[in-house]
């Protein structure tokens, strides 16, 4: 058998194939847009509240959970244990 034909083939498949792979997507699409018009709408008033405003003034809201967790983390990094490491300020970037 001709190297060059073995090659066209197999060319030929693959290309084939993902023509096939992009008309499933395409119809896997237009499936999910159907659907989802038919979907029901949710309640207005649970879509649109906002989230909580954050704290005024800089705080950091459970300022001793946010320190402990920042200390683990650089004791964990630099191999030390966590009483070791002094957090003098911490402030939101």
């Amino acid at each position: 058998m001709n190297p060059g034909f073995v090659v066209a083939m197999g060319i030929g498949t693959v290309f084939v194939g993902l023509i096939a792979i992009i008309f499933v997507c395409m119809i896997m699409s237009a499936a999910v847009r159907a659907l989802i018009k038919t979907k029901p709408e949710a309640p207005k008033a649970a879509v649109n509240q906002a989230p909580a405003a954050p704290a005024q003034g800089g705080a950091i809201a459970d300022r001793d959970k946010v320190v402990v967790a920042i200390s683990a983390a650089i004791a964990e990094e630099i191999g030390e244990e966590a009483g070791a490491i002094r957090i003098v300020s911490l402030r939101k970037i």
